[in-house]
């Protein structure tokens, strides 16, 4: 989940509002269809509740949303920045902020997470709400939130409800991430990953469907391009989108450092379904991507995805389900006045 993409013109994004009201509209009827299908994932809730903050800070929610959509407005690159962030942060030591800390060795000095970015918006979140509603909501809260709401830009609502109650962790190590899952990794190290999170095979699919929007570094891609200084293409990937590749991050010899391509070469700009249809055409830009492919049951889940309807209900549901992992609540963790700081 890298995130950086072109910026769409004020019309052109009026015009994708319009075209994707009733797909969201739809999505959110099957979302709640999906939701009495799988009651158990909601029965086994953490301690989390919506709209924790009404009592003790009604605003809270409005303004994330403020601050984050003024944020994205300025900069069309964050939803994808945001988007990664809460999954590195979700997969590393639980949804609790540990990523945002400044200490030494921590996640965010770790390799992975060099090129994670977001960060701004979140201090920027948080100065208002700790002067609205201090000591209250907790950075771990924003983060999913922030998420949500710089992804929700381009549709008439958001695009997936927040659980929120969440409490901020105090420990962040830098060799705690490999967990996170590799843009190289194949199918079975993949639903490995995501196993060990408590995710299954769908949340595997669903999930990835966040490449939809963002990008990744030429280095993350060279190795299906190249051996060496000779042209090797990796044989799951279309010859025509390889050259479209190898335009954008050459040689890896002669590749400038920080040179970034699209993860979806299609539409970058939008949060939708086209990352399925690239896919199946052997268009996915990781390798990652394109294992989802090597496995029958995977591949008939990346075609149905491909209907964004089903797609903005399969990733709504697991984005909701993603957010729960190893969540502090009730007295664990902290709630941090400085995103960067622990105790602060």
């Amino acid at each position: 989940m890298r995130g950086r993409q072109a910026t769409p013109t004020a019309a052109g994004a009026g015009r994708w509002r319009g075209a994707t009201a009733w797909w969201w509209l739809a999505a959110v009827v099957l979302g709640h269809l999906l939701t009495c299908a799988r009651a158990g994932l909601l029965e086994t809730n953490p301690g989390l509740a919506y709209n924790f903050y009404a009592k003790t800070c009604p605003n809270a929610e409005s303004i994330v949303r403020s601050v984050t959509r003024q944020m994205v407005a300025g900069n069309a690159a964050l939803p994808a920045r945001l988007l990664r962030l809460h999954f590195h942060d979700c997969f590393v030591n639980g949804c609790d902020a540990s990523i945002l800390l400044d200490v030494a060795n921590s996640e965010k000095t770790a390799g992975p997470n060099l090129s994670v970015g977001g960060y701004e918006v979140i201090d920027a979140v948080k100065t208002q709400l700790e002067q609205t509603c201090p000591g209250v909501v907790s950075c771990a809260d924003i983060v999913a939130l922030a998420a949500r709401d710089a992804v929700s830009v381009q549709f008439p609502s958001s695009l997936w409800q927040v659980e929120t109650g969440r409490r901020d962790g105090s420990v962040s190590l830098a060799s705690n991430t490999g967990a996170l899952p590799s843009p190289s990794a194949g199918f079975a190290g993949l639903l490995q990953s995501f196993s060990n999170r408590g995710l299954n095979l769908t949340d595997l699919v669903a999930l990835s469907g966040a490449h939809t929007i963002g990008v990744a570094s030429c280095s993350s891609v060279t190795s299906r391009l190249y051996n060496g200084n000779a042209t090797a293409l990796d044989p799951l990937l279309d010859s025509a989108y390889a050259q479209t590749l190898m335009t954008t991050c050459p040689n890896p010899s002669t590749s400038k450092a920080g040179t970034t391509v699209n993860l979806d070469g299609t539409t970058p700009a939008k949060f939708d379904s086209t990352y399925y249809t690239n896919v199946q055409r052997k268009q996915g830009t990781l390798a990652s991507d394109a294992a989802l492919m090597s496995n029958a049951q995977a591949a008939q889940m990346v075609a149905d995805l491909a209907n964004p309807i089903k797609f903005y209900a399969a990733f709504s549901m697991s984005m909701k389900k993603m957010g729960r992992i190893d969540v502090l609540t009730g007295t664990k963790g902290q709630i941090r006045k400085q995103c960067r700081q622990v105790g602060s």
